[in-house]
């Protein structure tokens, strides 16, 4: 007779306030790389293959929002919604009553840690094959004292034996529902997780696995920064990873496509199957103009009958002093760079939202800081990573997708205009780049900046 495998099941607290951060939503429910926080964690849970339920939970004020979440998301794992209580303890407890069998595998983790990869859970419930309790903690990078309460150092523990507690924590449920029901009880106990009230009871030894230095908690508004940034980290590694390169059947629109990196998405859409659309001045197309982009998107559109992608390759990039720089120059480059990305957006909205598809904008690694000589196309590459964050809420409700590529110095027609020969080796294929642009255009990540950056020799 064959046993039954018991249930895997994730519970997610997320009843917090956000009253730390001092924020006027809780930390859950905002905004990182196009995505609320609570999304970001449970589209990792229900992406994992083996995990089989999801139990949520919140509290009162945000249980509608959490539910719309849900439903508009589609997470099809999330089988109950519970309310929480004033203590992550008695959320957590709240959690673990909502599992029926004792023999389930259950993992306890923080939903304000959003970037929690699938590996660390699956070390967690391997632990659970022979372990009763899994803690995932990661190494101490920093010396840990013990404080005195006159505040002075009282001892200074051996850094090679410390570790840092994440979650998730992982259990067999009739465990960790022992461990509640005599914490329920007990006014003197004092601990911050699940393994801790294990330990304080001593119900059994706590396996530890490898956890990641990435997942961090938001708790301060600069993790909100911090988890940004790794975001788009992460999604330039996912934008490397092998996918499926064939475009057929798609309608690809690039602006900016006659030449450069344009020009080079433009042969390799093709070369995959798309229908391709180029525009640029040459064809009297300014993307500044909404008259001229609208027209060529009609066209596009005409002759296929959608557009599931468009790329804004254009660009253009005038060096020089502020006090020697016309405003001819100045206006050029602000219409289009910054002006002629609004245009784009904008009129091809409509198109992208019948096909749920994909914007693609560029930047430059100017944006992060201003250089001398080129002080108005830095402001204008920082302006469309503003825009295209901004831009990524706004378009999440039809299914729209919008990021940004920086690529490091690309060998195109404009940079030798304005630096001259420089050694082809220090310089990126503008093949390279069409291809990361092309991943990136294909993945499901939104709002999100790309760096492509030469591999070393």
């Amino acid at each position: 007779m064959t046993t039954a495998t018991p249930p895997r099941i994730a519970i997610l607290l997320a009843s917090g306030t956000g009253e730390r951060a001092r924020l006027d939503i809780p930390k859950q429910f905002l905004k990182v790389a196009g995505k609320t926080v609570f999304e970001h964690t449970l589209d990792v849970f229900e992406a994992h293959e083996q995990i089989d339920d999801i139990i949520l939970v919140v509290n009162t004020d945000s249980r509608l929002v959490a539910e719309e979440l849900v439903v508009r998301g589609r997470y099809a794992k999330v089988r109950e919604i519970v309310l929480g209580g004033a203590t992550r303890r008695e959320s957590s407890a709240a959690g673990i009553a909502a599992v029926r069998d004792d023999d389930a595998k259950v993992l306890v983790h923080d939903i304000v840690r959003p970037l929690l990869d699938s590996a660390t859970i699956q070390r967690c419930l391997d632990a659970l094959d022979t372990y009763d309790a899994v803690d995932t903690a990661i190494p101490s990078a920093d010396t840990i004292i013990e404080r005195t309460p006159e505040g002075t150092i009282a001892h200074i523990p051996d850094r090679s034996t410390l570790r840092l507690g994440q979650t998730p924590q992982a259990f067999r449920a009739g465990l960790l529902r022992e461990a509640h029901r005599r914490a329920a009880g007990d006014a003197s106990v004092k601990v911050t997780d699940d393994c801790g009230l294990v330990v304080n009871y001593g119900l059994a030894s706590v396996a530890i696995v490898d956890g990641d230095v990435n997942n961090i908690k938001i708790t301060y508004p600069s993790d909100i920064y911090l988890a940004d940034r790794l975001f788009q980290l992460r999604s330039r590694a996912r934008a490397e990873t092998p996918h499926d390169t064939s475009l057929s059947g798609k309608t690809v629109v690039v602006f900016g496509g006659h030449r450069g990196i344009g020009e080079a998405v433009v042969e390799l859409a093709r070369s995959r199957g798309a229908a391709v659309h180029a525009f640029s001045t040459r064809d009297g197309v300014n993307i500044a103009r909404p008259a001229d982009v609208r027209r060529a998107l009609q066209l596009a559109a005409g002759d296929t009958g959608a557009i599931d992608m468009v790329v804004n390759a254009a660009g253009v990039l005038r060096q020089g002093l502020l006090e020697g720089s016309s405003y001819e120059k100045i206006e050029e480059q602000v219409s289009a760079n910054l002006v002629g990305a609004i245009v784009v957006a904008k009129e091809s909205f409509p198109y992208l939202a019948d096909r749920r598809g994909s914007l693609i904008l560029f930047t430059s690694s100017s944006y992060t800081r201003g250089r001398a000589r080129t002080s108005v196309y830095s402001a204008t590459k920082a302006a469309v990573v503003n825009l295209a964050q901004g831009l990524a809420q706004e378009f999440a409700g039809a299914g729209v997708r919008i990021n940004v590529v920086n690529p490091e110095r690309t060998a195109t027609p404009m940079r030798s205009e304005n630096f001259g020969v420089e050694p082809t080796a220090q310089l990126l294929d503008a093949v390279v780049v069409a291809e990361a642009t092309l991943a990136l255009a294909t993945s499901d990540v939104t709002g999100e900046v790309l760096d492509v950056r030469k591999e070393p020799a």
